[in-house]
């Protein structure tokens, strides 16, 4: 299994995943070729072993500072491949690859933000991978209540 940067070519695919992944959000492809188009503000990764099985959306926040914030803003995989590390791959492989591209400009990532629901056993994984904790919950701000949290100060492979 291979972690790379999206390409335009792979929109019409990891629409269906998201469709799959997140039902009430509408109109999956056109709202992922918005995302696409704002790159490098935001960075889409793909996991491909023979078909994309899983994406990755990451978001600098607040500008384009030496001192970077990033979001992760949506992860999905394929719901025949959950489980399998897949979500993981995709988190860690795509830091690697946004590490490498920050440094080009003297950059480097302070903290990495993650909100879910506080029902979403994600939370395991962005604990796993990220060390992220905690930090508040929202109530009733999407379709349920979120949690915020934080990886601060995350370390991460070259």
């Amino acid at each position: 299994m291979i972690v790379r940067t999206m390409i335009k070519e792979d929109l019409a695919n990891v629409a269906k995943i998201h469709h799959k992944a997140f039902s009430r959000q509408l109109h999956s492809e056109e709202w992922l070729l918005c995302n696409f188009n704002a790159y490098p503000r935001i960075r889409l990764f793909v996991a491909e072993e023979k078909e994309i099985l899983g994406y990755v959306q990451w978001i600098e926040k607040s500008g384009f500072r030496r001192e970077v914030v990033l979001e992760l803003e949506q992860i999905a995989v394929l719901p025949s491949k959950q489980k399998q590390g897949v979500g993981s791959l995709l988190i860690s492989e795509s830091l690697k690859i946004i590490k490498k591209e920050l440094k080009q400009r003297d950059a480097t990532i302070k903290h990495i933000l993650v909100t879910t629901r506080t029902d979403n056993e994600a939370q395991k994984l962005y604990k796993k991978v990220l060390n992220a904790q905690a930090e508040v919950v929202i109530t009733n701000l999407f379709s349920a209540d979120e949690v915020l949290l934080i990886a601060r100060n995350p370390f991460i492979e070259a």
